[in-house]
């Protein structure tokens, strides 16, 4: 197991710098080499599969803490009071097409509401590194894009016990509790997050840097596992514990924790690719193609318009469009949760995500630069008459105040 272990982490090491050599996103890179080690692969690896996929839960939980570390209590309420229409915009835009896909297809209503799931919801994980990766978590925009993501994670929290009820048959009654134990526990930790965060914090707090990274890590694995436990994404539990955490334990916890996020982040994106037998990716590779074509323009849209609504300008709604196009780590939990009903629900998710985890990080670097482009080209003479000394500092004021951080 070691020799499989220290192979993965060296080709992960030599993939990152050439990622990093040519200015592109690692994430592409880690999902084809756990094509090639998976089942099917070039050089199936067996013996390090369960660490793998334990290294792949600690990977999400902490994308998802440190995201939450970048922002208080207050600023994500405030975000998802101003936020709910553009959440409700996100599902109608990116969950229909997948239910009118599965039934177009004749899976029936089950398989529709869980292909609308798979569709619907966008990867926080990969969103996570991409904006890391960018430099943008300071950008105007990003607390819009992580609004529409908080409110899909808070969402599952009432998708998935439905869903888990519509699949098993359960009785009206069985799925109402499920449900209002998953609403109960997220209400609880976010009431204890938004009210107590200091008190947490305080408690948290060492001068040790051992012990910080010890009380951190242990309480985010900690809630995360009993979120799980109560049918709530472990995600939302280490989101949540990242919002609670606030001033110099934030500080302190981010220093200490980014390359521990950075080794397991990438850990995760090999055993997604791991997980995928590529012999069942071609046939089902021109519906997932159409789909992830209508769905991308769709995420692009629900970006733009939660930018919009928020006052940003041009260049910051195209970059919210375009970081908010990836899907992952959600959408193969609803597929493997749906398999059982209709089969070629797995095969077809597993295409539709890998295409869109690749685009993903193009798609936010790109959309922005490309939309910036096509309207000046067909721009009429008559907009650019003005003088270039009266033109010149707009444009340069435009793109200024959308990529400057909001804060410090």
């Amino acid at each position: 197991m070691l020799i499989e272990l220290g192979a993965i982490i060296l080709a992960l090491g030599i993939l990152g710098r050439l990622a990093g050599r040519i200015g592109f996103s690692p994430i592409p890179l880690y999902l084809l080499a756990g094509l090639a080690f998976g089942k099917g692969g070039l050089i199936p690896l067996h013996a390090s599969e369960e660490f793998v996929a334990t290294g792949a839960e600690i990977g999400v939980v902490l994308l998802l803490l440190l995201l939450g570390l970048e922002y208080s209590a207050s600023e994500l309420v405030s975000n998802l009071k101003t936020q709910y229409p553009s959440g409700a915009v996100d599902f109608a835009l990116n969950a229909l097409p997948g239910a009118a896909a599965a039934f177009l297809l004749g899976w029936g209503p089950v398989a529709a509401v869980a292909l609308a799931g798979v569709t619907w919801i966008s990867s926080s994980g990969v969103i996570a590194k991409v904006l890391g990766d960018l430099g943008r978590l300071g950008n105007r925009e990003t607390p819009l894009i992580l609004g529409v993501l908080v409110l899909e994670d808070l969402s599952m929290a009432v998708y998935l016990p439905i869903l888990s009820a519509l699949l098993a048959g359960v009785s009206l009654a069985g799925g109402t509790l499920t449900l209002l134990i998953s609403l109960g526990t997220v209400g609880i930790v976010l009431y204890v997050a938004l009210r107590h965060g200091r008190l947490i914090s305080r408690a948290v707090s060492s001068d040790n840097a051992e012990m910080l990274l010890l009380v951190v890590l242990g309480l985010t694995l900690l809630v995360a596992g009993v979120a799980q436990e109560l049918q709530v994404s472990a995600a939302v539990g280490a989101f949540l514990v990242g919002i609670a955490l606030s001033g110099e334990v934030a500080e302190g916890a981010r220093s200490l924790l980014t390359p521990l996020r950075d080794l397991f982040a990438a850990v995760f994106f090999v055993f997604f690719g791991l997980s995928t037998i590529p012999a069942d990716i071609p046939p089902v590779l021109v519906p997932a193609l159409i789909l992830a074509v209508v769905t991308t323009f769709t995420k692009i849209a629900t970006g733009w318009y939660a930018a919009r609504r928020a006052g940003i300008r041009s260049a910051g709604r195209w970059r919210a469009g375009g970081t908010l196009v990836a899907r992952g780590e959600f959408s193969i939990v609803i597929a493997g949760l749906a398999v059982g009903t209709e089969s070629r629900i797995g095969p077809l998710a597993t295409a539709y995500v890998l295409i869109l985890v690749i685009l993903g990080p193009p798609a936010a670097r790109w959309t922005e630069p490309l939309a910036r482009r096509f309207p000046r080209r067909n721009r009429p003479p008559a907009a650019v008459a003005p003088a270039p000394a009266q033109a010149a500092p707009v444009a340069e004021t435009v793109d200024t105040a959308d990529a400057a951080p909001s804060t410090p």
